[in-house]
């Protein structure tokens, strides 16, 4: 971030030269930090309400940690992903307050209180799919979505999920995490009337190929308003959910 470039937008707003819109929209293509190694992109919840969230795998813990404190400065939620108990690790000396949370390998520093909105539901065919169902369950809360779980529900006992009915329809949106075939997703899309979004997952025997069938079956879903993220993807399905939640709602 460059302070000149700033000042210069709020002389020219103060001077009667430039509108406060036009002066935002400025602001979220202002410079990034560089570290070096990495481009921290510290405008990027002016442009898509939530800031950088940082990928752990294949950085080092010294990276992790420098990366959160470029973002530590804003008064948003940090958001880590795919971390490991080392790094978090690594990260808590620096950052007492982070929260680890183990099976979605998430790392979170909440900012204070936020509230959280409407509701977004996520559910798993099994328990082997928790992982990648916490993942974007976590991920919604984070970015301040109420959000329910109903797990352990999946096409082979699927009395379980009619059971639950009532938390399908209270839900704004659905995510669906399923592996083996990925049939589980189409089954609720065709129960509810509002957006589903299914994650395979790479549970399964070997014809499931780590993911690639349930992906398939998820893409072909002759169930309307079901779109599919990638595999394994929980945190791009909580994003998305996120986003599609919070529409037509006022700051």
């Amino acid at each position: 971030m460059n302070p000149k470039n700033i000042k210069r937008i709020l002389e020219e707003v103060k001077a009667g030269k430039l509108e406060v819109e036009s002066a935002l929209e400025q602001f979220k293509s202002l410079p990034y930090e560089d570290l070096g190694f990495a481009k921290v992109d510290l405008h990027r919840h002016l442009r898509q309400g939530f800031p950088e969230v940082i990928y752990c795998a294949g950085k080092t813990p010294e990276q992790v940690v420098k990366i959160m404190q470029s973002l530590s400065s804003g008064e948003h939620n940090i958001l880590a992903t795919r971390a490991s108990q080392a790094v978090y690790e690594h990260v808590k000396l620096i950052f007492p307050e982070a929260c680890y949370h183990e099976q979605a390998r998430l790392i979170v520093i909440k900012k204070g209180e936020q509230k959280s909105i409407g509701c977004v539901l996520v559910i798993s065919a099994g328990t082997s799919d928790l992982p990648v169902a916490e993942e974007a369950a976590l991920t919604a809360e984070v970015m301040g979505n109420k959000v329910e779980r109903l797990y352990d529900v999946g096409v082979a006992g699927i009395h379980r999920l009619l059971h639950n009915q009532q938390l399908l329809y209270a839900a704004k949106v659905i995510i669906v995490v399923a592996g083996m075939e990925g049939a589980l997703a189409s089954v609720v899309g065709g129960l509810v009337d509002k957006p589903v979004i299914a994650v395979p997952t790479s549970v399964g025997y070997g014809a499931s190929f780590g993911g690639v069938a349930a992906l398939l079956t998820m893409l072909n879903s002759c169930a309307s308003g079901v779109s599919v993220v990638n595999i394994d993807n929980g945190f791009g399905a909580g994003y998305m959910a996120s986003l599609i939640n919070k529409i037509g709602e006022v700051d």
